[in-house]
């Protein structure tokens, strides 16, 4: 992949800038995690077609160190799932594809130690008949709140319901809870937690795409002082979202129909990238860069549209760590080839 030169991607502000290659990288539909400054890589599928997902973990130090295999045994078989780090110390994949079925049950790598254990679920759990393309936010070190896809296509209903996965790391246990509130039926979106815009101070958990629907749906809501989890400070990112936002060559526009695209948060910001669209029976795999701005009510869209077809994506990651947003992973332009490329998101402004 090339590197854009100045002025961006297609003429446009941004690019994805390679930093780091390696084949051990080369996969899509895995899990990217950032957990003690370094960021680890969970299965996945290593080519399109693929019969069953890699059961390896991979870690990626972002400081240029070679990426390396964890040699830990027992790690989990699964794509299509979701992964949070608790405590500083435990990387938690949560549901995902086997191979063979899908599932809700919790593994469990000890950074410390470098093993994996497959945690039980506790008594009065309630699971989802299985999960796959969901999605897993970390409200603490204690508390997920899970939602999408539910069972397989025959079974999944009209609308997804919404799971707090409630996690105890000395007993090894995990317990689902069915929430009363529901979501639309959807199937590799993305979530973000967010503060809430306005002069009611809070947070909000939103989900994006996975539907034929550009707007963003509220999975939960939390007053002021409920959540107590802190976003990883970026400071220069978010400086420059804010003026990307302000440069005037966004358009305001959501996402329509996307999805397995990727999304994290900026401070104020979520931003998505590629992703497959929904909308189109050709050319189905997308490049563009979407910014869900939430520091006014009501919050506002602008899309940033790329030229360079080498930037299409398809069920890659992106992760925050140490100010800088990486992109790693996924299928190509042909929805079959795994880029083994790390790319950093570079701002011209």
């Amino acid at each position: 992949m090339a590197v854009a030169p100045p002025g961006g991607a297609g003429g446009s502000r941004w690019t994805w800038r390679p930093v780091a290659r390696d084949a051990l990288l080369a996969r899509a539909f895995h899990s990217c995690t950032e957990l003690r400054g370094r960021l680890y890589l969970v299965g996945g599928l290593l080519a399109g077609g693929a019969a069953e997902p890699s059961a390896d973990t991979v870690v990626l130090d972002p400081a240029g160190a070679p990426a390396v295999r964890v040699g830990a045994r027992g790690g989990p078989r699964r794509s299509h799932h979701d992964a949070a780090a608790l405590g500083g110390r435990w990387l938690c994949a949560v549901g995902g594809w086997d191979g063979a079925r899908r599932l809700a049950a919790v593994a469990a790598l000890d950074a410390e130690r470098g093993e994996w254990e497959a945690w039980t679920a506790a008594p009065g759990s309630c699971p989802p008949a299985g999960l796959s393309s969901h999605t897993c936010t970390r409200l603490s070190d204690r508390e997920l709140r899970v939602a999408g896809r539910e069972g397989g296509t025959r079974t999944q209903r009209r609308y997804g319901s919404i799971y707090t996965l409630r996690l105890d790391p000395s007993a090894r246990t995990y317990c689902y809870r069915e929430e009363s509130c529901r979501s639309a039926s959807r199937s590799g979106h993305c979530a973000a937690l967010l503060p809430t815009p306005g002069p009611r101070p809070g947070h909000q958990l939103l989900l994006f795409g996975g539907c034929d629907s550009a707007e963003p749906e509220v999975a939960g809501h939390w007053g002021h002082g409920k959540i107590q989890e802190e976003a990883p400070a970026a400071p220069r990112l978010t400086e420059q979202l804010a003026k990307l936002v302000s440069s005037g060559q966004g358009s305001r526009q959501g996402p329509r129909g996307l999805r397995h695209h990727s999304c994290s948060v900026v401070g104020p910001f979520a931003v998505l990238f590629g992703g497959e669209t929904l909308t189109r029976a050709r050319d189905t795999i997308c490049n563009d860069l979407y910014v869900y701005d939430t520091r006014r009510a009501p919050s506002l869209w602008f899309h940033f549209p790329c030229a360079d077809r080498a930037l299409k994506r398809v069920g890659h990651r992106t992760c925050l760590c140490n100010d800088q947003l990486y992109l790693v992973g996924g299928f190509g332009e042909d929805g079959r080839t795994a880029s083994p490329q790390v790319c950093t998101l570079d701002l011209f402004l």
